[in-house]
Protein backbone atom coordinates (compact mmCIF):
# COMPACT_ATOMS: atom_id res chain seq x y z
CA UNK A 1 0.00 0.00 0.00
CA UNK A 2 1.39 3.63 -0.71
CA UNK A 3 1.82 5.82 1.91
CA UNK A 4 -0.19 8.36 -1.08
CA UNK A 5 -3.48 6.75 -0.72
CA UNK A 6 -6.49 7.33 1.12
CA UNK A 7 -9.07 5.22 3.01
CA UNK A 8 -12.30 6.30 4.42
CA UNK A 9 -13.45 3.82 7.14
CA UNK A 10 -17.25 3.34 7.68
CA UNK A 11 -18.15 3.40 11.10
CA UNK A 12 -16.89 4.97 14.40
CA UNK A 13 -16.74 2.31 16.83
CA UNK A 14 -14.05 0.14 18.68
CA UNK A 15 -12.96 -1.90 15.29
CA UNK A 16 -13.40 1.68 13.08
CA UNK A 17 -11.26 3.70 15.32
CA UNK A 18 -8.58 1.26 16.20
CA UNK A 19 -7.94 0.98 12.48
CA UNK A 20 -7.69 4.51 12.03
CA UNK A 21 -5.30 5.59 14.85
CA UNK A 22 -3.06 2.61 13.83
CA UNK A 23 -3.29 4.13 10.33
CA UNK A 24 -2.63 7.47 11.24
CA UNK A 25 0.52 6.24 13.14
CA UNK A 26 1.78 5.20 9.69
CA UNK A 27 1.27 8.29 8.14
CA UNK A 28 -1.81 7.33 5.95
CA UNK A 29 -4.43 9.43 5.13
CA UNK A 30 -7.86 8.21 6.81
CA UNK A 31 -11.50 9.64 7.07
CA UNK A 32 -14.49 8.04 9.65
CA UNK A 33 -17.57 8.21 8.75
CA UNK A 34 -19.97 7.90 11.33
CA UNK A 35 -23.75 7.91 10.84
CA UNK A 36 -25.01 8.71 14.15
CA UNK A 37 -24.21 11.73 16.28
CA UNK A 38 -21.79 10.21 18.71
CA UNK A 39 -18.96 7.72 17.98
CA UNK A 40 -17.95 4.06 20.21
CA UNK A 41 -21.24 2.04 18.00
CA UNK A 42 -22.00 -0.16 20.69
CA UNK A 43 -19.92 0.92 23.23
CA UNK A 44 -21.83 3.53 25.21
CA UNK A 45 -21.06 4.92 28.74
CA UNK A 46 -23.23 7.70 30.27
CA UNK A 47 -22.53 9.67 33.51
CA UNK A 48 -25.51 9.61 36.02
CA UNK A 49 -26.47 12.81 38.37
CA UNK A 50 -23.73 11.69 40.92
CA UNK A 51 -20.93 11.13 38.26
CA UNK A 52 -20.93 7.84 38.02
CA UNK A 53 -19.91 6.36 34.70
CA UNK A 54 -23.32 3.96 33.47
CA UNK A 55 -22.05 1.50 31.13
CA UNK A 56 -25.10 0.52 28.67
CA UNK A 57 -22.79 -0.64 25.76
CA UNK A 58 -19.98 -3.05 25.74
CA UNK A 59 -18.39 -3.36 29.30
CA UNK A 60 -16.54 -6.36 30.56
CA UNK A 61 -12.96 -8.42 29.18
CA UNK A 62 -10.55 -10.73 30.57
CA UNK A 63 -7.10 -12.40 30.55
CA UNK A 64 -8.45 -14.56 27.40
CA UNK A 65 -8.25 -10.86 24.85
CA UNK A 66 -4.62 -10.11 24.70
CA UNK A 67 -5.20 -8.14 21.78
CA UNK A 68 -7.52 -6.04 23.90
CA UNK A 69 -6.08 -5.66 27.00
CA UNK A 70 -2.49 -4.86 25.06
CA UNK A 71 -4.22 -1.57 23.16
CA UNK A 72 -5.59 -0.74 26.44
CA UNK A 73 -1.98 -0.19 27.86
CA UNK A 74 -0.75 1.30 25.10
CA UNK A 75 -3.31 3.55 26.00
CA UNK A 76 -1.95 4.47 29.33
CA UNK A 77 -5.75 3.25 30.40
CA UNK A 78 -6.50 1.15 33.80
CA UNK A 79 -8.72 -1.45 34.15
CA UNK A 80 -9.50 -3.38 37.31
CA UNK A 81 -11.66 -6.18 38.15
CA UNK A 82 -14.85 -6.55 38.55
CA UNK A 83 -16.48 -6.78 42.08
CA UNK A 84 -17.73 -9.99 43.32
CA UNK A 85 -17.30 -10.48 47.11
CA UNK A 86 -20.07 -11.14 49.14
CA UNK A 87 -23.54 -13.33 48.23
CA UNK A 88 -24.72 -13.51 44.80
CA UNK A 89 -28.31 -14.25 44.03
CA UNK A 90 -30.04 -16.57 41.39
CA UNK A 91 -33.88 -16.53 40.79
CA UNK A 92 -35.66 -19.81 39.35
CA UNK A 93 -39.04 -19.20 40.08
CA UNK A 94 -40.74 -15.52 41.30
CA UNK A 95 -42.60 -17.47 44.03
CA UNK A 96 -39.39 -19.54 45.64
CA UNK A 97 -36.70 -17.11 47.47
CA UNK A 98 -33.37 -16.40 45.66
CA UNK A 99 -30.47 -18.96 45.31
CA UNK A 100 -27.83 -17.94 47.41
CA UNK A 101 -23.96 -18.71 45.77
CA UNK A 102 -20.71 -16.82 46.48
CA UNK A 103 -18.09 -16.59 43.28
CA UNK A 104 -14.46 -17.26 44.66
CA UNK A 105 -12.44 -13.99 43.95
CA UNK A 106 -9.44 -15.94 42.36
CA UNK A 107 -11.98 -16.77 39.83
CA UNK A 108 -12.79 -13.14 38.87
CA UNK A 109 -11.14 -12.63 35.22
CA UNK A 110 -13.74 -10.15 34.47
CA UNK A 111 -12.30 -6.48 33.75
CA UNK A 112 -13.59 -2.87 33.34
CA UNK A 113 -11.71 0.04 32.32
CA UNK A 114 -11.63 3.24 34.67
CA UNK A 115 -13.71 6.00 34.27
CA UNK A 116 -15.86 3.71 31.78
CA UNK A 117 -15.47 1.90 28.48
CA UNK A 118 -15.79 5.74 26.68
CA UNK A 119 -12.69 6.29 28.12
CA UNK A 120 -10.97 3.50 25.21
CA UNK A 121 -13.19 5.17 22.16
CA UNK A 122 -12.19 8.67 23.32
CA UNK A 123 -8.68 8.24 23.96
CA UNK A 124 -8.46 6.65 20.08
CA UNK A 125 -10.06 9.15 18.59
CA UNK A 126 -7.96 12.18 20.37
CA UNK A 127 -5.16 10.67 18.87
CA UNK A 128 -6.61 10.86 15.41
CA UNK A 129 -5.66 13.98 12.99
CA UNK A 130 -7.58 16.66 13.26
CA UNK A 131 -10.31 16.26 10.54
CA UNK A 132 -10.12 12.84 10.37
CA UNK A 133 -13.94 11.62 12.45
CA UNK A 134 -17.09 12.77 10.83
CA UNK A 135 -19.95 12.40 12.18
CA UNK A 136 -24.19 12.58 11.03
CA UNK A 137 -22.39 10.96 7.77
CA UNK A 138 -24.45 8.22 6.71
CA UNK A 139 -23.22 6.72 3.66
CA UNK A 140 -25.65 5.28 1.30
CA UNK A 141 -23.57 3.94 -1.46
CA UNK A 142 -19.99 2.34 -2.80
CA UNK A 143 -19.36 2.78 -6.30
CA UNK A 144 -16.24 1.83 -8.63
CA UNK A 145 -14.95 4.53 -10.89
CA UNK A 146 -12.04 3.94 -12.37
CA UNK A 147 -9.33 3.03 -9.69
CA UNK A 148 -11.06 4.59 -7.38
CA UNK A 149 -14.53 4.13 -5.13
CA UNK A 150 -16.86 6.84 -4.77
CA UNK A 151 -18.55 7.32 -1.11
CA UNK A 152 -22.36 8.75 -1.64
CA UNK A 153 -23.18 10.01 1.70
CA UNK A 154 -26.70 11.67 2.45
CA UNK A 155 -27.13 14.79 2.13
CA UNK A 156 -23.75 15.65 1.06
CA UNK A 157 -21.03 15.48 -1.80
CA UNK A 158 -19.73 12.41 -2.60
CA UNK A 159 -16.22 11.22 -1.18
CA UNK A 160 -13.45 9.29 -3.86
CA UNK A 161 -11.10 6.70 -1.81
CA UNK A 162 -8.43 4.27 -2.88
CA UNK A 163 -9.69 1.88 -0.41
CA UNK A 164 -12.80 1.80 1.95
CA UNK A 165 -13.07 -0.20 4.99
CA UNK A 166 -16.81 -1.21 6.35
CA UNK A 167 -16.56 -0.99 10.00
CA UNK A 168 -20.09 -1.32 10.79
CA UNK A 169 -22.36 -4.85 11.32
CA UNK A 170 -22.29 -6.45 8.07
CA UNK A 171 -26.42 -6.43 8.19
CA UNK A 172 -26.42 -2.88 7.74
CA UNK A 173 -24.09 -2.64 5.41
CA UNK A 174 -26.38 -5.14 3.09
CA UNK A 175 -29.26 -3.44 3.79
CA UNK A 176 -28.46 0.17 3.91
CA UNK A 177 -25.02 0.43 1.30
CA UNK A 178 -25.60 0.31 -2.33
CA UNK A 179 -22.92 -1.28 -4.20
CA UNK A 180 -21.43 -0.26 -7.86
CA UNK A 181 -21.12 -2.83 -9.34
CA UNK A 182 -22.58 -4.98 -7.33
CA UNK A 183 -21.06 -7.41 -4.80
CA UNK A 184 -21.24 -11.49 -5.69
CA UNK A 185 -24.55 -13.19 -5.11
CA UNK A 186 -23.21 -15.13 -2.08
CA UNK A 187 -22.02 -12.26 -0.83
CA UNK A 188 -25.02 -10.17 -1.25
CA UNK A 189 -27.03 -13.15 0.54
CA UNK A 190 -25.13 -13.70 3.33
CA UNK A 191 -24.50 -10.21 4.56
CA UNK A 192 -28.13 -9.43 5.58
CA UNK A 193 -27.87 -13.26 7.40
CA UNK A 194 -25.24 -12.21 9.74
CA UNK A 195 -26.28 -11.40 13.03
CA UNK A 196 -25.21 -8.47 14.80
CA UNK A 197 -24.25 -8.88 18.23
CA UNK A 198 -26.47 -7.29 21.17
CA UNK A 199 -28.83 -6.52 18.70
CA UNK A 200 -32.05 -6.63 20.22
CA UNK A 201 -30.51 -6.51 24.28
CA UNK A 202 -31.67 -3.99 26.82
CA UNK A 203 -29.15 -2.73 29.16
CA UNK A 204 -29.93 -0.95 32.20
CA UNK A 205 -27.97 0.86 34.79
CA UNK A 206 -28.70 2.59 38.17
CA UNK A 207 -26.85 4.68 40.55
CA UNK A 208 -27.29 5.09 44.05
CA UNK A 209 -25.90 7.05 46.99
CA UNK A 210 -24.46 4.51 48.63
CA UNK A 211 -23.45 0.86 48.14
CA UNK A 212 -26.06 -0.38 50.46
CA UNK A 213 -25.86 -3.86 48.96
CA UNK A 214 -22.29 -4.38 49.62
CA UNK A 215 -22.94 -3.06 53.16
CA UNK A 216 -25.68 -6.26 53.56
CA UNK A 217 -22.88 -8.77 52.31
CA UNK A 218 -24.16 -8.71 48.64
CA UNK A 219 -21.82 -8.54 45.53
CA UNK A 220 -24.68 -7.21 43.27
CA UNK A 221 -24.70 -9.92 41.59
CA UNK A 222 -27.67 -11.36 40.15
CA UNK A 223 -29.28 -13.77 37.66
CA UNK A 224 -32.85 -13.99 36.95
CA UNK A 225 -35.12 -16.57 35.45
CA UNK A 226 -38.03 -14.43 36.52
CA UNK A 227 -38.98 -11.04 36.35
CA UNK A 228 -37.74 -8.27 33.99
CA UNK A 229 -34.04 -8.36 35.29
CA UNK A 230 -32.11 -11.15 33.50
CA UNK A 231 -28.93 -10.23 35.12
CA UNK A 232 -27.05 -7.52 37.10
CA UNK A 233 -23.71 -6.67 38.37
CA UNK A 234 -22.16 -4.47 41.00
CA UNK A 235 -21.31 -0.66 38.96
CA UNK A 236 -19.17 1.16 41.58
CA UNK A 237 -16.32 2.98 39.51
CA UNK A 238 -12.88 1.98 40.49
CA UNK A 239 -12.08 5.11 42.80
CA UNK A 240 -15.43 3.56 45.01
CA UNK A 241 -17.03 6.89 45.33
CA UNK A 242 -19.85 6.26 43.04
CA UNK A 243 -22.21 3.66 43.18
CA UNK A 244 -24.31 1.60 40.81
CA UNK A 245 -25.53 -1.92 39.39
CA UNK A 246 -25.30 -2.45 35.58
CA UNK A 247 -26.92 -5.36 34.05
CA UNK A 248 -29.46 -6.90 31.27
CA UNK A 249 -33.41 -6.75 30.73
CA UNK A 250 -35.49 -9.77 29.56
CA UNK A 251 -36.58 -9.97 26.06
CA UNK A 252 -40.20 -8.92 26.56
CA UNK A 253 -39.04 -6.00 28.20
CA UNK A 254 -38.74 -4.32 24.81
CA UNK A 255 -42.64 -3.58 24.66
CA UNK A 256 -42.61 -1.45 27.87
CA UNK A 257 -42.24 1.92 28.32
CA UNK A 258 -39.55 2.72 29.79
CA UNK A 259 -41.26 4.44 32.50
CA UNK A 260 -42.70 0.93 33.34
CA UNK A 261 -39.01 -0.73 32.69
CA UNK A 262 -38.17 1.14 35.81
CA UNK A 263 -41.01 0.75 37.80
CA UNK A 264 -40.37 -3.13 37.38
CA UNK A 265 -36.58 -3.21 37.63
CA UNK A 266 -37.79 -1.22 41.04
CA UNK A 267 -40.36 -3.67 42.42
CA UNK A 268 -37.79 -6.66 41.21
CA UNK A 269 -34.26 -5.12 43.71
CA UNK A 270 -36.50 -4.02 46.34
CA UNK A 271 -38.09 -8.01 46.73
CA UNK A 272 -34.19 -8.90 46.55
CA UNK A 273 -32.24 -6.45 48.24
CA UNK A 274 -34.48 -4.53 50.59
CA UNK A 275 -35.98 -1.21 50.37
CA UNK A 276 -32.59 0.88 49.96
CA UNK A 277 -33.00 -0.43 46.46
CA UNK A 278 -36.73 1.62 45.74
CA UNK A 279 -34.62 5.00 45.81
CA UNK A 280 -31.86 5.46 43.28
CA UNK A 281 -30.20 9.00 41.88
CA UNK A 282 -30.53 8.00 38.01
CA UNK A 283 -31.96 4.78 36.07
CA UNK A 284 -31.20 4.16 32.73
CA UNK A 285 -31.80 2.15 29.95
CA UNK A 286 -31.18 1.11 26.20
CA UNK A 287 -32.95 -0.94 23.61
CA UNK A 288 -30.28 -1.44 21.08
CA UNK A 289 -32.45 -1.56 18.13
CA UNK A 290 -31.65 1.77 16.41
CA UNK A 291 -31.09 2.50 12.81
CA UNK A 292 -27.39 2.43 13.78
CA UNK A 293 -27.06 -1.25 14.87
CA UNK A 294 -29.52 -3.07 12.74
CA UNK A 295 -32.53 -2.90 9.91
CA UNK A 296 -35.85 -4.50 11.11
CA UNK A 297 -35.58 -8.19 13.06
CA UNK A 298 -33.08 -10.59 12.25
CA UNK A 299 -33.63 -14.25 11.68
CA UNK A 300 -31.02 -15.65 13.77
CA UNK A 301 -31.22 -19.40 13.89
CA UNK A 302 -28.33 -19.63 16.28
CA UNK A 303 -25.68 -17.18 18.30
CA UNK A 304 -23.05 -15.69 16.24
CA UNK A 305 -24.72 -16.77 13.17
CA UNK A 306 -22.25 -16.28 10.54
CA UNK A 307 -20.20 -14.17 12.31
CA UNK A 308 -16.25 -14.63 11.11
CA UNK A 309 -17.41 -16.23 7.44
CA UNK A 310 -14.66 -16.60 5.17
CA UNK A 311 -16.94 -14.21 2.37
CA UNK A 312 -16.03 -11.69 4.98
CA UNK A 313 -12.24 -12.17 5.15
CA UNK A 314 -12.28 -11.05 0.97
CA UNK A 315 -11.99 -8.16 -0.44
CA UNK A 316 -13.84 -6.83 -3.17
CA UNK A 317 -14.66 -3.95 -6.11
CA UNK A 318 -11.11 -5.24 -7.23
CA UNK A 319 -9.23 -5.48 -3.87
CA UNK A 320 -10.66 -1.79 -2.72
CA UNK A 321 -13.36 -2.41 -1.13
CA UNK A 322 -12.71 -4.81 3.04
CA UNK A 323 -14.70 -5.65 5.91
CA UNK A 324 -13.64 -5.14 8.94
CA UNK A 325 -15.56 -5.26 12.64
CA UNK A 326 -16.73 -7.34 15.18
CA UNK A 327 -19.22 -9.57 13.26
CA UNK A 328 -16.01 -10.42 10.80
CA UNK A 329 -13.55 -11.76 13.35
CA UNK A 330 -12.81 -15.21 12.93
CA UNK A 331 -12.17 -15.17 17.36
CA UNK A 332 -14.32 -13.66 19.69
CA UNK A 333 -16.66 -12.40 17.20
CA UNK A 334 -19.50 -9.95 19.14
CA UNK A 335 -17.19 -8.88 21.60
CA UNK A 336 -14.62 -6.08 21.52
CA UNK A 337 -11.57 -8.21 21.59
CA UNK A 338 -12.92 -9.03 18.17
CA UNK A 339 -13.42 -6.36 16.89
CA UNK A 340 -9.56 -5.27 17.70
CA UNK A 341 -8.43 -8.40 16.17
CA UNK A 342 -10.52 -7.44 13.03
CA UNK A 343 -8.99 -4.20 12.43
CA UNK A 344 -5.51 -5.91 13.11
CA UNK A 345 -6.61 -8.42 10.76
CA UNK A 346 -8.17 -5.62 8.06
CA UNK A 347 -4.09 -3.97 8.60
CA UNK A 348 -2.42 -7.18 7.64
CA UNK A 349 -4.78 -6.85 4.55
CA UNK A 350 -3.71 -3.98 3.73
CA UNK A 351 -0.44 -4.62 3.71
CA UNK A 352 0.94 -3.51 7.43
CA UNK A 353 1.63 -6.21 9.98
CA UNK A 354 0.73 -5.46 13.72
CA UNK A 355 2.73 -8.60 14.97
Amino acid sequence: MKSNERIIIIGGGLSGLTLAYRLSQKKIKTTVLEASSRIGGRIQTVKGNLGTPMELGATWFSDLHPNLNSLIEELELKKYPQFSRGKSLFQTKSFEPPQEFFVPESENSSYRIVGGTQMLINTLSQKLPSGTLRLNSKVTSVAEVGDQLSVEIANEESQFADKVILCLPPQLAGTQIKFTPNLPADMSKILPEVQTWMAGSIKFALEYKEPFWRNAGYSGMFYSHCGIVAEMYDHTNFEQNKFGFTGFLNAGAVSYSRELREKLVLKQLDELLGKKALAPITYKDKIWVDEFISEGKQLVQRPHQNNGHPLLQQSYLNGKLYFSGTENAVEFAGYMEGAVISAFNTLAKLGFHER
